[in-house]
């Protein structure tokens, strides 16, 4: 049997540390100060007169640099109680001299005034001067160097913070150095399961995964490997979230930086960063570089005539397209981008080549936001009336970082009201609080204003729930929220085509608050301002872009290029006027037909109007109760439907087969 074995204890691993040499710099100074002490006295020439020269009792005087007369008393006379405090030298025994100093006028002066005093001394008690001059060595190498060393720490400390900074000071050695993140295969925890809503491009970004994975499947057949795609659309959709994935999935070196990254005071900084971007995502190959926010570096070159001869901003993205256009086609490295404004980017930077690949995220459909929400609805504690569908009816048009918040605010909200669990209310408050802002309750409203914002948001209502094409109500309220005193969210149908009807019926339906106020107070309030504006941009368009008027005919206006600078219209005086008079008659139109709606429905639009000065907060069951349901269903509200059939005999199977 084997002796267990003593473990030998580990020797420490020395580190230096420049700390150390700092301390022993300060001992050595420290020691030497101590060794050297001067315990030379001051004294005064009528004191040295008086006690020490007319006593007979010095031995010599010397002086130094013609400014100071240093002062050796006789060694018999130290060990008097006067001269006992100069004769001691710490930590060095006995101080051999000089004892005392005091300064001089001029020698000449002092010459005279020791003749004087020695006029009566015989000969060979007269004292003898002596001249001396001393070079302070080490002081005046500390008058050259502690200047120098001053300026060379506050250039370092300047360099350092337009350099961007960081721990070690190093940053001034490194500023041309890429600034990406590096993050390794196991960095990263998201995945293709956290993204939701946005299936065809994730098919996308999978493919590319797939070819870092697995090159040869798609070289050999003589294609060749994407070296770029690049992400694009609105804000909050979930681009960068994608490119997480990305890095999540594809279990590579992923370098992650945004295009601000690049952009740098100093003449060249951009574009050195970019090659040592690349340099380092070769030698990792196959890697991932991804750059947020590109059109910081990648926006049109030659726009702006102003900034002179040399554009650093124009310089890094010369660089950029180089690299991207310059390395091998199979080296493994591929750019992803991700960008909001890919109207402003150079045609260079996003033709096949570079970035082979756009891959347009929009903002997520009524299916897309399911998804999402069931994503961000998994870590909260939910009661369990919660219907995911209605809560995808109710937030049109939100991305998917407007989801991620509206889940957030009704755990803050139910959080507040100490529940234990978040309700159906909470998420509704939670929607509320995003798109009308925060509750006003305590604001002082007139009960005539009041009764002036029910009518006209019942108004709205009314003409909305008998028009066709008009977006389905979800929620009327006369609660201040924001700089609105009162506010309906409907239901739009998330149509890809629009028809001149259904824009006629938007228009109406936006004209019904105003229409309200006229037909029950015979006056209009300035209440309907958002509403104006929204109809006087609705009609214009109808007319100048999408040529629905038969006195204008088939033409547009739309400059899509954005290179119009609005200095002359694209068309002539005489246009113009047909435009304004096509649009007055449309928004005349509309007004008058929502006045004949508004009229032939009057009792039930009071109700409603009480209904909602009672309770301040009315939904689409109240309204389906005095107006009946619509006779119309949109699509969305039928793929809802088809989708709310197709989970419960899914559930019902799953019961059955239990």
């Amino acid at each position: 049997m084997k002796k267990p074995s003593r473990k030998t204890p580990q020797k420490k691993n020395f580190k230096f540390n420049v700390i150390w040499v700092y301390a022993a710099i300060a001992l050595f100074f420290f020691v030497l100060q101590i060794f050297n002490f001067d315990n030379t006295k001051q004294t005064s020439w009528q004191e040295f007169n008086r006690e020490m020269l007319q006593q007979k009792k010095v031995e010599k005087v010397v002086i130094v640099n013609k400014e100071v007369a240093q002062v050796y008393i006789k060694k018999e006379y130290l060990d008097e109680e006067s001269f006992r405090d100069a004769n001691q030298k710490p930590l060095a025994g006995v101080n051999s001299g000089p004892h005392f100093y005091f300064e001089i006028g001029s020698v000449e002066t002092f010459n005279e005034q020791l003749n004087d005093a020695q006029a009566e001394f015989d000969n060979y008690d007269k004292i003898s001067v002596t001249y001396k001059t001393e070079k302070n060595v080490f002081g005046d190498i500390l008058g050259w160097i502690l200047p120098l060393v001053f300026f060379v720490a506050v250039w370092l400390f300047i360099m350092k913070r337009m350099s961007g900074g960081g721990p070690g000071g190093g940053q001034i050695f490194n500023i041309g150095k890429s600034k990406a993140t590096l993050f390794d295969k196991t960095n990263v925890e998201v995945t293709f399961d956290d993204v939701a809503g946005l299936e065809e491009a994730k098919e996308e970004v999978e493919e590319i995964v797939d070819f870092l994975k697995n090159p040869r499947k798609y070289t050999k057949l003589g294609g060749k490997i994407p070296r770029g795609a690049m992400l694009i659309g609105p804000p909050g959709t979930g681009k960068t979230l994608l490119a997480k994935a990305v890095a999540g999935e594809a279990k590579v070196p992923f370098f992650s930086l945004s295009g601000s990254d690049f952009v740098e005071m100093f003449v060249g900084v951009g574009a050195s960063r970019v090659r040592d971007l690349f340099k380092q995502a070769k030698e990792k190959a196959p890697s991932i570089i991804f750059i947020d926010e590109i059109d910081a570096i990648g926006r049109a070159r030659g726009k702006n005539a102003m900034t002179g001869g040399n554009d650093e901003r124009e310089n890094t993205l010369n660089q950029l397209l180089t690299e991207m256009d310059g390395f091998g086609t199979n080296t493994g490295v591929i750019v992803l981008a991700a960008t909001n404004r890919a109207d402003v980017l150079d045609k260079a930077l996003v033709r096949p080549g570079r970035f082979d690949r756009q891959i347009y995220i929009d903002l997520p459909d009524l299916v897309a936001r399911k998804a999402i929400l069931n994503v961000h609805l998994k870590p909260l504690k939910l009661a369990k009336a919660i219907d995911v569908n209605f809560l995808a009816r109710q937030t049109p048009g939100f991305s998917g970082a407007d989801i991620a918040n509206v889940c957030n605010e009704a755990a803050l909200i139910a959080a507040r009201k100490s529940k234990k669990t978040i309700e159906k209310e909470d998420f509704l408050d939670a929607v509320d609080r995003i798109i009308g802002g925060l509750e006003k309750k305590s604001k002082i409203i007139s009960p005539d204003e009041k009764k002036t914002i029910a009518y006209h948001e019942a108004g709205h209502a009314t003409v909305s729930w008998m028009l066709q094409f008009a977006s389905p109500l979800i929620k009327v309220t006369i609660v201040p929220r924001g700089r609105s005193l009162g506010a309906a969210w409907y239901l739009p149908e998330e149509r890809q085509l629009t028809t001149t009807q259904q824009m006629q019926d938007e228009l109406c339906a936006a004209l019904g608050g105003r229409a309200a106020e006229e037909v029950f107070f015979n006056k209009i309030s300035t209440g309907a301002l958002s509403d104006l504006e929204k109809v006087t941009k609705m009609a214009y368009a109808m007319v100048s872009v999408y040529g629905m008027s038969d006195k204008v005919g088939n033409r547009s206006y739309y400059d899509s290029s954005g290179q119009n600078t609005n200095f002359t219209k694209p068309y002539s005086e005489a246009t113009a006027k047909i435009i304004d008079e096509e649009v007055a008659n449309l928004i005349d139109k509309a007004y008058s037909r929502a006045k004949d709606i508004l009229k032939s429905h009057k009792n039930k639009l009071v109700e409603l109007a009480e209904l909602l000065l009672e309770k301040e907060v009315i939904y689409k069951e109240n309204l389906e109760k005095i107006f009946g349901k619509r006779e119309w269903t949109s699509f969305e509200e039928e793929k809802l439907n088809e989708m709310d059939n197709d989970e419960s005999a899914k559930k019902s199977e799953k019961d059955k087969s239990a």
